[in-house]
């Protein structure tokens, strides 16, 4: 197929979907580079809770935007933006193929549909007024009021992401408008071909669960007492990632590891059904992959009869 935009492949699902094997694999047949748009991954350090690629799977194939930052740095969307785009880019020019891979849909949109984020300065007032009612009541609470506000915004926003919950709401607040209609968009600078892998969800479900017995035998904790003693605050938004808000109980004596897991499943699976809420299997700009034995060869087969080589 020709097109006169550069190619931009996708990789999207749920967690433990298996987006990183299948992407890594597809890669190495396509010559092809992948792009993170997981914003878990970003920082350095935070490797075992994250599910992040291995060293050796990171050699396989050159990934782009993993490690880019300390759990301190935290990126915005539009500076997440600006460097996906110029990784995209990159890659273009070496003319190589570039997948785009993660399940962090609002990052994913920002780079294909050319989203323009609301242009609201920051109110220091008023996001410590907020943060002031998030101590008296909880996250939870500041949620609920977004959800009343803008109910799409908040399908959108883990209720744990507290800082971008409260970003929403600055918004909504000094604009009087909705967040969610608030984001510019524009046509897409790619050609985009997004593939979405599904597996039946007990099948994930089982695979989360999997995960999570690993990485507590990984050493997740461990993990998460180097950040403390470096001086990681563990209140800092990306210690609130799923998984690390609940081992830093356990390190303080607060939750028993086995309470920490219960936790983390519950709150995991809470994810896969909001990460539904992005990537719809009725969308049909999406071509749709059971994770079962021959998806790589399927889904290649595919990208050959639909990309110009």
């Amino acid at each position: 197929m020709q097109s006169d935009k550069p190619y931009l492949l996708l990789i999207v699902g749920p967690t433990a979907v298996g987006k990183t094997e299948i992407s890594i694999h597809l890669a190495e047949r396509l010559n092809g580079e992948i792009v993170s748009a997981d914003s878990r991954l970003f920082y350095r350090g935070m490797d075992i809770g994250t599910a992040k690629p291995s060293p050796e799977e990171q050699e396989r194939v050159p990934h782009h935007l993993i490690d880019i930052a300390n759990p301190d740095e935290i990126l915005s969307l539009a500076v997440f933006q600006q460097k996906a785009t110029a990784a995209i880019s990159d890659i273009h020019t070496r003319n190589k193929l570039p997948f785009l891979v993660g399940g962090t849909g609002q990052y994913i949109r920002a780079v294909t549909q050319g989203w323009t984020p609301p242009e609201v300065e920051p109110d220091e007032a008023l996001r410590d007024e907020l943060e002031q009612l998030k101590e008296i009541n909880g996250s939870y609470w500041l949620h609920d009021k977004l959800k009343a506000l803008d109910g799409e915004a908040a399908s959108k926003i883990d209720p744990r992401n507290y800082r971008r919950t409260i970003r929403a709401l600055e918004v909504i607040m000094t604009t009087g408008k909705k967040f969610s209609k608030q984001r510019g968009q524009s046509d897409s600078p790619y050609h985009l071909l997004t593939f979405g892998l599904t597996r039946p969800r007990a099948e994930l479900y089982q695979r989360v669960d999997e995960r999570i017995e690993l990485m507590f035998a990984n050493g997740f904790i461990k993990e998460i007492k180097s950040l403390l003693d470096k001086g990681y605050s563990p209140s800092l938004p990306t210690m609130s990632a799923i998984g690390y808000r609940e081992c830093v109980s356990v390190i303080k004596g607060e939750l028993t590891e086995d309470q920490a897991k219960l936790q983390i499943r519950r709150a995991t699976r809470v994810y896969v059904r909001r990460q539904a809420n992005w990537f719809k299997e009725s969308d049909p700009n999406i071509f749709w992959f059971k994770v079962e034995d021959g998806v790589v060869d399927s889904i290649e087969k595919n990208i050959r009869q639909l990309v110009d080589f």
